[in-house]
């Protein structure tokens, strides 16, 4: 709506309409060209900002899963103090027992508690050696953590000194594409971005150069020029899909 009603201030014609979203398109390629300075850092920064959040909780789960060994190595070790503790216990019944029944039961339950204790030995061996392989992990991911970290404050740099270098020129410019599309109207504007988007080069606006498109170098029929020259409607390409107008310096 908000497009619409500056438009309908003014009412432009067909011909200044296409004007403007020629200089649109001349600003938007200006951007554009700035952004190539940039090159990958964006997305290099956006994937190394990616990569730290994975490595971090890989960090993470790699420190629960040693808190965990820790928790059972703990309860093992509780475990066999208590099995001493009733071998001590049992040791001691068996200097009270009446008969060889009696005995033969306390031999068991001490029998019993040695293997149980023999367990929560070898489960306690199992526990230290994931606690130390889990700890290598550990370094590998933090060591890793610490280069990405690095590589990331480097990409961020730079790419903050180019967009400091030419963050004057793109508000420029982002002022001079405000006021070509206060004379484009919004279904208008709408298809050039969309154009815009599926184009690989951006180019959603090309002039007609020696009887072809601008953008991709097909033949225009002389009537067709014609219709472009006089930019009473927009008129696209057959092959391409561009706008096309006449190139305003030639006119």
């Amino acid at each position: 709506m908000a497009t619409q009603k500056k438009t309908a201030e003014v009412d432009y014609s067909m011909q200044e309409k296409i004007l403007a979203l020629y200089d649109l398109q001349k600003i938007d390629s200006k951007i554009d060209g700035i952004n190539k300075v940039k090159g990958e850092l964006p997305l290099a920064v956006e994937g190394l900002e990616d990569e730290l959040v994975g490595l971090k909780t890989r960090i993470d789960n790699i420190n629960g899963e040693i808190e965990e060994f820790n928790t059972l190595t703990k309860q093992r070790k509780r475990e066999v103090d208590q099995s001493r503790i009733q071998i001590g216990n049992y040791k001691e019944q068996q200097n009270n027992v009446r008969n060889n029944r009696e005995f033969d039961a306390i031999t068991k339950e001490i029998e019993y508690q040695e293997l149980e204790i023999e367990l929560a030995e070898k489960r306690l061996k199992e526990y230290a050696a994931g606690v130390k392989a889990k700890k290598l992990q550990l370094e590998e991911a933090e060591a890793v953590m610490n280069e990405r970290a690095a590589d990331l404050a480097a990409k961020k740099n730079e790419l903050e000194s180019i967009e400091a270098e030419t963050a004057p020129q793109v508000a420029e410019y982002e002022a001079q594409a405000e006021r070509a599309k206060a004379k484009i109207d919004e279904r208008l504007l709408a298809a050039y971005e969309r154009i815009r988007r599926n184009v690989r080069n951006g180019l959603a606006v090309v002039t007609v150069r020696r009887d072809a498109c601008g953008g991709c170098f097909n033949r225009i029929p002389p009537q067709r020029q014609a219709d472009i020259r006089q930019g009473k409607k927009i008129i696209v390409c057959e092959y391409c899909g561009r706008i096309l107008v006449a190139d305003p310096e030639q006119e």
